[in-house]
Parts: structure tokens; C-alpha cells; sequence
């Protein structure tokens, strides 16, 4: 399937017919195409190689943790028959003889680990230009997770991007965009970063978790959780898993626990804590005269009882 180019908004502002940009050798038609098929173009004459050590990682972050794998397949690929596509800069904003990256960083890191130049297109880009042409990359290349999305589009946000800066970044639906927000919203970065990428957990179950960690003393407890010696052995997808379940579970254990009074004279000699599970009726007593407290009631049991009783006949007589 033909994708949007990236290249159109920020190399060349939507034209309202093709013309050539003769710096680029690059055709703008408007006609959707393929990533590949935008470097071809813009190959003839505007990629450079760079030295790596000059290239420096963009101003906002696109993913959470490195797919070891995939970085080695990379690896051995680039060993073997060189970088096929070159990755995109822009001249440092404010350190001068220095670049930074638009997207290919791992193309980046493949040249610094094999000490080779890196081949680039460099191109100097506004701030927000910059973002969209990263954004929409990521978007076509189909390998960021829904969080890791998310979590790109929070950091865009806490920059200054407006919501149509944002949507355009990464080709967003509004009903998307809205779960993104809500999750965003209420799911901590702290645990976002603690469960990681999470590839194969979509939008639905995020934004699930985000309604769970709004229940009162939920996200005390996923803070918790998550700090645990198992759950940090688990992998990102079994991780969140871990995390739902374990609030599904809080959930039901605050549903279904006994509700818990308290009571103390004014003088706080004695303070009785009082639950009531229905089956069951618990005073338990502190302070200096819980033991005589205690031993008063034990004492006045067969007392107590009787006025019970009679409290309940006199209820009754009145109704």
C-alpha cells in the first residue's frame, strides 16, 4: 500500500503543482509514495556521509526501549552489504558543526558501532517540521508501539505542539488521539517506562488500565508493583498484563473487604476498632485501658446481651 510522502510538508510546503526543487533533485507531485522510493530521489546529490560522532539523537524521544533483535538484524545487514538508505538531519539548532537526527537513529548508533560515516540527507528544518517529518516516519515504518506513540505524542504536547501539529506527526484518528490523551493523562511516564514498549498491547487495553489507575489508591499501588523483583523479570507485554490483572484483583479485594469503623472517648484512654463482615463482628482494642476495657465488656457479656435483647422488643413494640 502507497504511502503518504513525509518529505512533501517539510522539504517542499505543499505546491499546488509539481515543480522541481533543483537543490534536492526531488519531484514534488503530490502523488502518495513509498519512503524508499522518496530517498531514490533524493539521493541524486544530496546525501552526505557524516561522521557519526557529529550526529546528535533529536530534541524529543519516539521510543522507549531498543529492540535488541531487530538493532542486531540491522547490524549484520549494514555489515554485510552497507546502509542502503540514508538516515535524515538537520543542522544542529545550537551547536554549530553539529547535526541532529530527524529519524534513522538506529542507523546512527549501526555506523558509530561499526566506525563508519553515515549516510544522510541533511536538511535545515524548523523545530516543528522536524516533528512532523519524525512522527510521520515512525508512522509509516509500522514498528512503534500504540505507548510508545502515546508517550511521543504527551512529550510533543508538554513542548507547546498543538493538537493538529500532533495528529499530522503521527497520522492520528480523533477517537486514537483521544484514548492517547486519556492514557497519557492518567498512566504515570514513570510506569509507562517501568512496563516498556509493550508491542503487541494495543489501544484498548491501555486506555483500560488508565481507567483502573484512576480508582483512589490504585496508582499507589501500581507504583508499588511494578518495583517488584517479578514483575521486572517479565517482558513488556507480560508486564502490563501483570499490572492489569493485579489491579483487577486490588479492585475486587476493596469491593468485597469489611468495612472498618473506629471509635475512642474524648479522653483517647482506650480506641476500639470495629469491623463487621457480616458473618462475623470484631472489636479490637488499644491504648493504656484497652485490657480493662476489654476485661469490662468480657465480664458484662451475659449483661450487654440482655439490654440487646430488650432494645430490640422495645423496637419492635414501637413499630
Amino acid at each position: 500500500m502507497a504511502r503518504k510522502d513525509i518529505f512533501s510538508s517539510v522539504m517542499n510546503p505543499a505546491p499546488p503543482k509539481a515543480e522541481r526543487n533543483d537543490a534536492l533533485s526531488y519531484v514534488v507531485s503530490g502523488a502518495s509514495r513509498s519512503i524508499k522510493s522518496s530517498f531514490e530521489e533524493l539521493a541524486k546529490g544530496s546525501v552526505v556521509e557524516l561522521d557519526p560522532e557529529l550526529v546528535d539523537s533529536s530534541f524529543v524521544s519516539d521510543r522507549i526501549d531498543q529492540d535488541d533483535e531487530a538493532f542486531q538484524e540491522l547490524l549484520a545487514a549494514i555489515r554485510e552489504r552497507g546502509q542502503d538508505s540514508p538516515v535524515l538531519v538537520r543542522p544542529h539548532p545550537t551547536a554549530s558543526g553539529r547535526y541532529q537526527i530527524v529519524f534513522g537513529h538506529r542507523r546512527v548508533k549501526v555506523a558509530r558501532q561499526l566506525g563508519r560515516q553515515v549516510r544522510a540527507v541533511v536538511k535545515p528544518l524548523a523545530d516543528q517540521d522536524h516533528v512532523i517529518a519524525q512522527g510521520q516516519e515512525n508512522a509509516a515504518r509500522s514498528n512503534l508501539s500504540f505507548i510508545e506513540r502515546t508517550l511521543f505524542a504527551k512529550r510533543l504536547a508538554d513542548l507547546g505542539y498543538d493538537q493538529t501539529v500532533i495528529r499530522s506527526a503521527l497520522a492520528l484518528d480523533a477517537t486514537t488521539f483521544s484514548k492517547m490523551q486519556s492514557v497519557s493523562a492518567h498512566v504515570p511516564e514513570a510506569i509507562i517506562l517501568a512496563i516498556g514498549s509493550a508491542k503487541a498491547t494495543g489501544r484498548d487495553r491501555w486506555w483500560q488500565l488508565s481507567k483502573l489507575l484512576q480508582v483512589p489508591g490504585n496508582q499507589q499501588r501500581a507504583v508499588a508493583f511494578v518495583a517488584t523483583a517479578d514483575f521486572v523479570a517479565e517482558t513488556g507485554d507480560e508486564r502490563f498484563n501483570g499490572l492489569l490483572d493485579f489491579l483487577n484483583k486490588a479492585g475486587r479485594a476493596v469491593k468485597n473487604a469489611p468495612a472498618i469503623k473506629a471509635w475512642a472517648p474524648k479522653d483517647k484512654s482506650v480506641s476500639v476498632d470495629i469491623k463487621d463482615t457480616g458473618k462475623a463482628f470484631t472489636l479490637a482494642l488499644r491504648a493504656k485501658n484497652a485490657s480493662r476495657f476489654g476485661a469490662y465488656i468480657a465480664d458484662n457479656l451475659e449483661e450487654l446481651y440482655r439490654a440487646f435483647k430488650e432494645s430490640e422488643t422495645v423496637a419492635k413494640t414501637g413499630d
